[in-house]
């Protein structure tokens, strides 16, 4: 499915059969989306047309912010940011765009019961209810340093609903705390793929408030509040 959303609720999504994916790079086709790590256009509605530049990639590291988890097999899903930041510019109808810009890869069979996601100019974090427990990776950068925790070398709590986020993630060496808070959800249909429908079960939130404390040991690494942040609760409908 390809979904273009504005914060003021306009919404336009398609369905797309077969997506082609590019096998040496980022790129994707999918009906009106056509991607890659450099720029992205999308047909739909008023249109999106813009390139990312000043691009801030995802190092180059064993393991993405799941750690070890994201050799494990058979998750129902996996979750990886890329582009940390850039500055996107272009196009969106009759509208010049001159803003931050953030992309990430998430894949796998199913959606959870219930995830929680959420996305500033200096952090980004995913987790969901699974077999029972509700792993969540969280990622902090500034200009010179990343820091990545997640299961099952962190520790991790995580609270969502109501309009409101909490994080708590630490290691032996690090220690994030987040609080989110966001109103006027954006309802985004979820593909269920085996039975090719689209459910109404996305709450998502163009314009959140997320404060983040990263700690190394007592000492205070890292404190940012952006009033920017993208915000995402996700559960099955009662």
């Amino acid at each position: 499915m390809v979904a273009l959303a504005t914060s003021d609720g306009e919404l336009w999504t398609e369905i797309v059969d077969s997506p082609r994916l590019s096998r040496d790079g980022l790129g994707v086709e999918a009906g009106p989306l056509h991607a890659d790590g450099a720029s992205l256009r999308v047909d739909l509605g008023p249109g999106l047309d813009v390139r990312f530049e000043d691009r801030r990639e995802w190092p180059r590291r064993p393991f993405s912010p799941l750690g070890p988890a994201q050799m494990i097999p058979f998750l129902g899903q996996y979750w990886s940011p890329w582009l940390l930041g850039a500055r996107a510019r272009g196009s969106f109808g009759t509208r010049t765009l001159d803003a931050h810009g953030y992309a990430e890869k998430n894949w796998g069979a199913v959606f959870a019961a219930h995830w929680w996601w959420g996305q500033a100019e200096f952090v980004a974090f995913a987790g969901g209810r699974v077999h029972g427990v509700a792993p969540t990776a969280v990622a902090v950068w500034t200009e010179d340093e990343l820091v990545t925790l997640a299961p099952p070398l962190a520790r991790t709590v995580a609270r969502a609903g109501a309009g409101e986020w909490s994080i708590r993630a630490s290691s032996w060496r690090w220690n994030v705390e987040l609080s989110g808070e966001a109103a006027d959800a954006l309802l985004l249909p979820v593909p269920i793929p085996r039975e090719r429908r689209l459910e109404v079960r996305s709450r998502h939130h163009l314009l959140g408030r997320v404060e983040v404390t990263v700690r190394r040991g007592r000492r205070v690494w890292f404190r940012g509040e952006s009033t920017m942040a993208a915000l995402e609760d996700g559960a099955t409908p009662a």
